[in-house]
């Protein structure tokens, strides 16, 4: 599944966490792709991730938690 990363509209977003969770959730992403689609996804451009159907479920409560809008692209 692929799912669109609108925003962030936490008060304070937690980069690292957000950073661990892009990482956690999505297929074939390394560490250091997670920090800069972060920082990306920070400054206000939708960053697009592939998320294994398996994980789907919590990887979309793990971005609600973290105040991440996004959408479900297919």
């Amino acid at each position: 599944m692929k799912i669109d990363l609108l925003s962030c509209d936490a008060q304070r977003p937690d980069k690292r966490a957000i950073a661990n969770c892009i990482a956690e959730i999505s297929s074939n992403m390394n560490e250091s792709l997670s920090h800069e689609l972060t920082d990306i996804l920070l400054e206000g451009d939708p960053v697009d991730i592939e998320v294994e159907d398996k994980n789907s479920g919590s990887a979309l409560r793990a971005l609600r938690k973290l105040g991440i809008d996004y959408k479900i692209i297919e």
